[in-house]
């Protein structure tokens, strides 16, 4: 009974993370992974991850096909990052528009 109960709280704790995975590398541009949820402390450490990159002078590229949902730092950020070259691959639609709409506030 406890271990069932452990595996629904792990699996819940899951859904709320964001991973952060590097790709192969494309014409010498890092790529990110994500998928999960990019909310709130995962904002941060998205940025530091994208900040990292962005610092060493290479280009840097997110694919987000399987980002499940977005808060409002998590749409910022990623506006942010794409008005400093960062390309967004793979966007999924409710991200897109998410990320339209923050462009015109």
């Amino acid at each position: 009974m406890i271990q069932d109960r452990t595996a629904r709280t792990l699996s819940a704790f899951d859904q709320r993370m964001l991973k952060i995975s590097k790709a192969e590398p494309v014409h010498h541009a890092v790529i990110l992974r994500l998928e999960g949820r990019v909310v709130g402390p995962w904002v941060t450490e998205l940025q530091k991850s994208c900040d990292e990159v962005l610092t060493e002078g290479r280009s840097l590229k997110l694919q987000l096909a399987d980002v499940e949902f977005m808060d409002a730092q998590g749409v910022a950020l990623l506006s942010h990052l794409r008005s400093r070259g960062v390309v967004l691959l793979e966007c999924p639609p409710f991200a897109a528009e998410q990320l339209k709409a923050n462009g015109r506030s």
